[in-house]
């Protein structure tokens, strides 16, 4: 009997956690196609408007990652308030959001504004450099509104509310097309701007759906108790700030080491040749859109986890993790087994080129074997920023990635320290090892957590809510 409610009371953590991260994964969804609509759409102009993209998205990215990454210590402190029935002040976070925003936003602005000089000291062909800063300089407009959004969005996951962030993607998504069309192509009027087109549409789009956010949020009848806008702006809290960048600053930096990684890898691998790099960019975005799977359970893992801690129950916070776990390799075993049987195919999704295909075919079963040290690492690491443990997320991501992950693979790619070089496969390798790493200190570190006892644990968190 025990036994039987042992495995329901999994089932239905399972179940709550499919239901958060199921909205979570459509709208990552969304998001990433409107990078594909971009690069399609400009693509159609000329080759250079669609490399501008590219360039451009790869400044991008990482910097804004780094704010977004500031505004993730708000799901975890929110969904805690939440559980513990302290809803009033969950208002107090988000407005204190607004201030990280606007200290996110002018760094941010100021570095991605003068990225032309990083850019003009790249040895591209001017064409390409001029598009690529003017796509950048359009984007800038739309930053404050893209951390704004996020900002709104975390309050709506935090009291675990996802759908609202996959509607207004996806509708995000809609209205980023006719955009795309009227900016890019010049209709109605519009000069045709190419590339720099798809950055006025981006800027446009982040505004609208921060502005439908804003607006749901306040007529959402399930958050009409928090009076978020009753005073919208409110002083700077030092003590309210200093909790929320000690748990943001170290999940923005550990997500900036993993952006930073792979970017460096493909750095690293271009004196070797087109199809070398081909072949790994293949692999690096089937994984990249296999990880939105695990990436959206992570989220909803660190949710429910601070909801259950709120609510006095460390046991139920325990039985979410593992439950997430269990779910989290369940789906990797699917996967993987799809990107081992068919890696020929997916590979010839992306090329024609039966060498490039050849090279990406052995990638592609490292990066089977890749996703599972991944699932356990990301799922884990949602865990522990539910237990607000985020420095550990920090030092395990550093030591895994750039002292063990980097060097292996380095060493195994371009040198003959070891064996003969192995190009990509030798990074593939590497990052199979970091995951690998990385899994098993972050799930020791959650172990350890878990066995403290639960006044203590209970008490230990109340300090950092």
């Amino acid at each position: 009997m025990k036994k039987f409610l042992f495995l329901v009371a999994y089932q239905e953590q399972a179940k709550k956690l499919i239901q958060i991260a199921f909205p979570i994964l459509l709208a990552q969804l969304a998001q990433n196609s409107m990078g594909l609509v971009d690069t399609i759409m400009a693509g159609r102009v000329s080759a250079a408007d669609m490399a501008a993209i590219s360039v451009g998205a790869s400044i991008w990215f990482p910097l804004v990652l780094f704010g977004h990454g500031l505004l993730l210590a708000l799901p975890p402190t929110i969904s805690y308030l939440n559980g513990s029935g302290k809803r009033e002040r969950i208002a107090h976070q988000v407005r204190q959001g607004l201030w990280i925003v606007l200290l996110a936003t002018i760094p941010l602005g100021l570095i991605i504004y003068h990225s032309d000089f990083i850019i003009q000291h790249m040895g591209m062909e001017d064409k390409l450099a001029n598009i690529t800063i003017g796509y950048l300089h359009a984007m800038i407009w739309g930053l404050p509104g893209y951390l704004l959004l996020v900002n709104f969005r975390c309050l709506n996951d935090g009291i675990a509310k996802t759908k609202p962030a996959m509607v207004i993607t996806f509708l995000g998504l809609l209205l980023n097309i006719p955009l795309n069309y009227i900016f890019i192509y010049g209709k109605l009027g519009v000069p045709a701007f190419g590339a720099v087109g798809c950055g006025i549409a981006t800027a446009i789009v982040n505004w609208a759906m921060c502005i439908i956010m804003i607006v749901y949020t306040k007529r959402a009848k399930n958050q009409r108790d928090l009076n978020v806008f009753e005073q919208i702006i409110e002083k700077p809290n030092l003590t309210t700030l200093t909790k929320l960048l000690r748990l943001g600053f170290p999940i923005a930096v550990a997500l900036w080491c993993e952006v930073a990684l792979f970017a460096l890898t493909s750095l690293f691998l271009s004196p070797l040749g087109t199809d070398m790099v081909a072949s790994h960019q293949i692999t690096l975005n089937t994984s990249s859109f296999i990880f939105m799977l695990p990436m959206s359970l992570s989220m909803a893992t660190t949710i429910l986890v601070g909801q259950r801690l709120g609510e006095g129950s460390p046991d139920k916070a325990k039985k979410v993790s593992y439950a997430a776990l269990a779910v989290g390799l369940n789906i990797t075993i699917i996967t993987a087994f799809i990107t081992v049987f068919f890696r020929e195919n997916i590979a010839s999704i992306f090329v024609n080129d039966a060498k490039v295909i050849a090279m990406a075919s052995p990638l592609l079963l490292l990066a089977a074997l890749y996703q599972f040290s991944d699932t356990i690492q990301v799922v884990i690491g949602g865990a522990l920023r539910g237990y607000k443990d985020t420095k550990a997320i920090l030092y395990i991501t550093i030591f895994c990635y750039w002292v063990i992950g980097m060097p292996v693979g380095y060493n195994l790619a371009l040198t003959d320290r070891i064996v003969p070089h192995l190009g990509a496969m030798g990074f593939w390798i590497g990052f199979v090892v970091a995951l690998t790493c990385a899994a098993i200190c972050l799930s020791y570190r959650m172990f350890k957590i878990q066995q403290r006892p639960d006044d203590k644990l209970l008490a230990q968190l109340d300090k950092l809510k």
